[in-house]
């Protein structure tokens, strides 16, 4: 059935029991919120996706060009078919031999070597042709797909990329560009045309080889894992790729090269990252292999497979329901029985007061009543406060439930049918070493009197369900890879001479991490100005950085649809900046907790510090269903469907329809990431959660609740479970819903008090002494791992004579000319005392 089916019954049955019921002094609103509730549950459905590393690959492709980009296609085609005929006449690209193809790109290699700029720039043209897949020569996307493949493996095979790198070295040194750039007073398309036709090649060659299919021939195998190992090692100037791009993104953001396409140049940051260090499942087989090689158990569940089984929880129900029951204890609870006779019988004799046994079968009724004066409607942000929790599952055809009897309670189970719950809570328990402890320590003072430190087997003196507790904790006990790194650290800090040198792996996340320490608060900060230039609750400011740079056309629109057509591009372009800069953020903190933990808890200070908590809180802080079921795209334009159909004429309700789908994939995805990263700044850190309590993150991530996806709502509910206990009371109360389902979907710690708030944490907090003793901990790590000077004062010395004596020094070459007035000056005319030399050997 239609929604506009549905609508026409649902008022109908609310004012035909609108005229039942007494005349209320405010049941015009009644009835607005019981429409606006419908509307609101009716705008929550399920939503099909699917979390991943990335989108899919036309959608990846599609997004590295602008919408104003259109016409250089165009462009990129006549230059190629004007080389390409004049050396091969008569034939198309895709009817040639392999060994003319590569004869052919190796002529275009030798005319980028020219000194002539708009020669370069025509020849890189013709090279983006082919890695876009000579789409004049296919019928349909799928060719252009396969020909593109094709193409960027055999540039990859004839060197081009390490071509390109160098080109684009060139024009970031290009200082006149960067001053005329800086002069003017607008910077459109025109200031960045080489930069973006040769971050577009590069982009399109690390996507495309850096996906494995089915079909790959070997030789394509061989060349992506080449690929790769060349990406992520210090090839280019003594640093990986990645660095290059980090100082392209300070470069922008300090000011100096605001001609920079950023969108380009994030999303290439980004894929590279990905490429070189791997996604979320090799992340997880990365963990796997380290817990191996540590010789801690196994983990508990594959953390990917439990989230894509969940299934996502009704939204939240609006705030007349809450506001009802502030209302409640204010002037105490009405009598259900009377209540029930009154909205069956319009003008009831019954007196309204009369007292009557409580009934519990009546409560649902009661609560769900709509028609109840409401004084407390104009505090709206109590309404936010009260708009809390989960709503059990209620359909918006049975809200007008008054009217119905009770229903009958359900008959009892036999036993045999409990087979076919679930089994269960989604998550296996956790217990920390530490929890062990303080366990053992209370129960200890509690009945013996004093304390065994950090011991935590001997167990004299306790009684037997103290046992038992114990013997369940440690049957739940994790130890985390990062604890395991914490504990080797101290253990080097203690004796650095007896355990000897670290070894440390030289992995792609290892080398990106050395090159980035001495400009890392450089590198975060940049990231996040322009994640809040792209969030859509920023305001526009004069001294904000310009992220637009690279969509602006050289000519600004004069009709109403060009207007149109821009503002969709210029939202589509930040929506794609936001998912760029979550992905890259994301996946950089993953890595280096797994690499170690003091690497990643380096970059979460530089972030916390940088106020990145606050300004993904800023962006939750908007209408999150509309920014997920936004509709910035215009699907005729996305290539590669605008480079095969021919175009149809748009007009102003085809560029407002957007596409069918119930929401944006890189919304989605941005909004999740976000989420992650703020549960790893925030996870065990006290002072932090603190932030989130001081800054009244409650409202706004319940508010995100209403997005019925499962992945999305379990990090929402992470982060409202590690802030209960410092809410209050009230609130838990008042958020029940919420506290269940943060019991149904989150891991439980088995000793953690979340839900009572009786913790010992729960005390101030001081920020300042927190962060200091990790900085000095980093600090520490940092200097004894990469400072190699540091331990030349422990360096073992040498006290055997012989080996002293036969080692060869170095003299200087002057030496060798007064070598014998020397001898004459410092041995032969000092006096020697050998009897005073014996005695002191004595």
């Amino acid at each position: 059935m239609q929604a506009d089916e549905m609508e026409v019954p649902i008022i109908n049955n609310i004012n035909s029991n609108c005229n039942k019921q007494r005349p209320l002094p405010n049941g015009r609103d009644v009835f607005k919120n019981l429409l606006k509730d419908w509307e609101s549950s009716m705008e929550s459905p399920n939503l099909e996706f699917e979390y991943g590393d990335t989108d899919s690959l036309t959608a990846e492709l599609s997004e590295i060009y602008s919408y104003t980009e259109e016409p250089e296609f165009a462009l990129n085609r006549d230059y190629f078919e004007e080389d390409f005929r004049s050396h091969v006449r008569g034939r198309r690209w895709i009817e040639l031999g392999q060994e003319q193809q590569r004869a052919y790109v190796m002529r275009l290699l030798d005319a980028l070597e020219v000194t002539d700029r708009d020669k370069r720039l025509k020849v890189a043209r013709a090279i983006l042709y082919l890695a876009q897949g000579v789409f004049d020569e296919c019928d349909t996307d799928t060719d252009v797909i396969h020909w593109s493949r094709h193409n960027v493996f055999l540039l990859y095979d004839m060197g081009v990329f390490t071509a390109l790198l160098e080109l684009l070295s060139m024009e970031m040194d290009n200082n006149q560009a960067c001053s005329s750039a800086v002069r003017k007073p607008a910077i459109s398309l025109a200031d960045s045309t080489e930069l973006r036709v040769l971050l577009s090649i590069m982009y399109l060659m690390v996507e495309t080889i850096r996906l494995q299919t089915e079909d790959d021939r070997p030789e394509w195998r061989t060349a992506r894992e080449a690929f790769k190992t060349e990406l992520g090692s210090p090839l280019y100037n003594g640093e990986p790729f990645s660095l290059l791009l980090f100082t392209m993104v300070t470069k922008f953001c300090s000011m100096n090269a605001p001609h920079f396409p950023m969108k380009k140049v994030l999303l290439l940051l980004w894929k590279t990252i990905l490429f070189t260090m791997g996604g979320f499942e090799e992340l997880q087989e990365m963990k796997v292999r380290g817990r191996e090689r540590l010789s801690l158990p196994p983990l508990p569940e594959d953390s990917i497979k439990v989230i894509r089984s969940m299934r996502a929880a009704s939204p939240p129900a609006s705030a007349m329901e809450l506001i009802e029951q502030q209302q409640q204890a204010k002037r105490g609870r009405r009598s259900r029985r009377s209540a029930f006779v009154d909205s069956l019988e319009g003008d009831s004799p019954f007196p309204k007061k009369q007292p009557l046994v409580k009934q519990d079968s009546l409560d649902t009724y009661n609560e769900r009543d709509p028609f109840k004066n409401d004084d407390a409607r104009d505090e709206e942000e109590d309404g936010e406060e009260a708009d809390s929790g989960i709503e059990g599952e209620v359909d918006p055809l049975d809200r007008d439930v008054i009217i119905q009897p009770p229903p009958p309670p359900p008959p009892l189970r036999p036993p045999t049918e409990r087979a076919s719950l679930p089994k269960g809570l989604p998550w296996a328990p956790k217990v920390r070493e530490k929890d062990i402890e303080h366990f053992l320590e209370t129960s200890r003072n509690k009945f013996i009197g004093f304390t065994l430190g950090n011991d935590t087997e001997t167990l004299v003196g306790l009684p037997r369900p103290i046992h038992e507790s114990v013997k369940t904790l440690k049957q739940h006990k994790y130890v985390s890879i990062a604890e395991m790194q914490i504990k080797r650290e101290e253990e080097l800090q203690q004796c650095p001479m007896t355990l000897g040198e670290e070894d440390v792996d030289e992995t792609p996340t290892e080398i990106l991490y050395l090159g980035m320490l001495p400009n890392l608060s450089q590198y975060v900060i940049a990231l996040l100005k322009l994640l809040l230039a792209a969030a859509p609750t920023s305001k526009a400011k004069t001294d904000s950085i310009n992220i637009l740079a690279d969509v602006l056309p050289e000519e600004m629109p004069i009709t109403v649809l060009q207007s149109m057509k821009l503002g969709i591009d210029v939202n589509r372009h930040k929506e794609i900046i936001v998912k760029a800069i979550s992905a890259l953020l994301l996946l950089l903190l993953k890595h280096l907790k797994l690499n170690h933990i003091y690497q990643f808890e380096i970059v979460s200070q530089h972030l916390v510090f940088a106020n990145c908590i606050p300004l993904i809180l800023k962006f939750f802080n908007q209408n999150i269903m509309s920014y997920i079921s936004a509709k910035n795209s215009i699907c005729v334009l996305d290539f590669p469907h605008c480079v095969v159909h021919e175009m149809p004429e748009l007009t102003a309700e085809s560029l407002e329809a957007g596409d069918s789908n119930q929401f944006c994939w890189r919304n989605l995805f941005s909004c999740i990431n976000l989420l992650r990263i703020l549960n790893k700044l925030t996870k065990w850190k006290h002072s932090r959660t603190m932030m989130l309590v001081v800054f009244k993150s409650a409202p706004i991530l319940k508010r995100a609740l209403k997005v019925k996806q499962a992945m999305m709502q379990l990090y929402v509910l992470k982060l409202l479970k590690i802030q209960t206990k410092y809410l209050g009371r009230q609130w838990r109360k008042s958020n029940m819903k919420t506290m269940s389902a943060i019991y149904q979907k989150v891991r439980h710690r088995l000793n953690d008090d979340w839900a009572y708030g009786n913790d010992i944490d729960a005390r101030p907090w001081d920020f300042q002494a927190e962060e200091c003793a990790l900085r000095e901990s980093i600090e520490k790590f940092n200097s004894r791992r990469y400072d190699k000077n540091q331990n030349g004062e422990f360096a073992p010395v040498d006290n055997c004579l012989q080996s002293v004596l036969g080692q060869r020094v170095e003299l200087p070459e002057d030496f060798h000319y007064s070598y014998e007035m020397w001898l004459e000056r410092e041995v032969f005319s000092q006096p020697i005392q050998w009897e005073g030399l014996l005695q002191q050997a004595q």
